[in-house]
């Protein structure tokens, strides 16, 4: 079955409220629970707390506006677990480039929880939309590869994340989605785990875009961006504890989400797609496969039509950002108040 046929099931069995999908059989789950445990024991994984980035981003532009509100919601790798600085997490540093990119201040609210899984979101999104009294201008969310190792259904999975979208997107938040990293490329984790994990992953990532595109959403694929550079030059990319970005994993996958953002909140130029980079209008499922398949692909809906496959959507590989420094703009906790001031 092709991955664009699996994530279409995927994404309807969420939709309709169906439990989960078997795709692999009994015997290739028993492999993987024990290659999974093996696994865990070699990482090991960090306890250390993530550092806090909440404040205000972008001081040296004029505060003529309130700032604009970023949230950030999801598991570890959004909290930014593996760094040891504010300014290195992905939070920091896509508020710092969105200030940058607005010439206006920028507030970042992070409640994201490591180890979380898509079942945390709600919690968060309330946090969020109750917490502060500010609503968000733009959401970022970065989640799933809890669900994978931990065994939740897929489509669960997906169904958690699509209400957290829908109720982001009705509080009139856009919404950025980094979709299922690829676990394949995690150093200490062996075959034939690592080809399960990324299989698992990229049908994950798939089925998440096709749910919060049909949201109004757009997603950007980080597996496959994150895949080769993780194994061509996995001491710069994982941290020490060989599971979460470093300082430049985090710095790459913000590059890549950044033109995604900015092009949500109309910051961006809009470019027209360009056949020879493979961008184009696609049924949905076709551009989510191909996005999982590729890093740095946004997917994003294509007006409101739809065909006998579904919804149509626009697939762009926008280049990558370059960010400014986050020491240079923020954060300033101190700055950061419940009246968004």
């Amino acid at each position: 079955m092709s991955r664009a046929r699996v994530a279409r099931r995927i994404a309807q069995a969420a939709a309709y409220g169906g439990g989960g999908i078997s795709l692999l059989g009994g015997a290739a789950v028993g492999l993987l629970l024990t290659e999974v445990a093996l696994a865990r024991r070699i990482v090991g994984g960090s306890d250390a707390v993530p550092p806090r980035a909440d404040g205000r981003y972008g001081s040296v532009f004029a505060q003529v506006e309130p700032p604009l509100v970023l949230g950030f919601l999801g598991d570890s790798t959004a909290a930014g677990q593996g760094v040891h600085r504010a300014r290195e997490t992905p939070g920091a540093l896509l508020a710092s480039g969105l200030a940058a990119v607005a010439e206006r201040p920028v507030r970042l609210v992070n409640v994201a929880n490591p180890g979380a899984q898509s079942d945390d979101l709600a919690r968060q999104v309330t946090q969020l939309l109750d917490g502060e009294g500010v609503l968000p201008d733009a959401c970022v969310i970065m989640i799933g590869a809890n669900d994978v190792t931990r065994r939740m259904p897929l489509a669960k999975s997906v169904r958690f994340l699509s209400d957290a979208v829908r109720r982001l997107r009705e509080a009139g938040s856009e919404v950025v989605v980094g979709t299922c990293p690829d676990l394949g490329s995690v150093e200490p984790v062996q075959q034939p785990l690592r080809w399960v994990a990324r299989r698992l992953s990229r049908q994950l990532a798939a089925a998440q875009t096709i749910a919060v595109v049909g949201l109004g959403g757009r997603t950007v694929s980080l597996g496959a961006l994150l895949g080769p550079e993780f194994e061509s030059r996995p001491r710069e990319m994982f941290g020490p504890d060989n599971y979460h970005p470093s300082a430049e994993g985090y710095a790459t996958a913000a590059m890549a989400m950044l033109p995604s953002l900015c092009a949500g909140l109309g910051l961006w130029p809009e470019d027209r797609p360009d056949a020879r980079r493979g961008e184009g209008v696609l049924p949905v499922a076709q551009a989510a496969a191909a996005a999982a398949s590729e890093g740095g692909t946004e997917v994003a809906a294509a007006g409101a039509a739809s065909g006998p496959r579904g919804r149509w959507a626009l697939l762009m590989r926008r280049r990558r950002r370059r960010l400014p420094d986050a020491a240079a703009s923020g954060p300033e906790p101190a700055d950061f108040s419940p009246s968004g001031a």
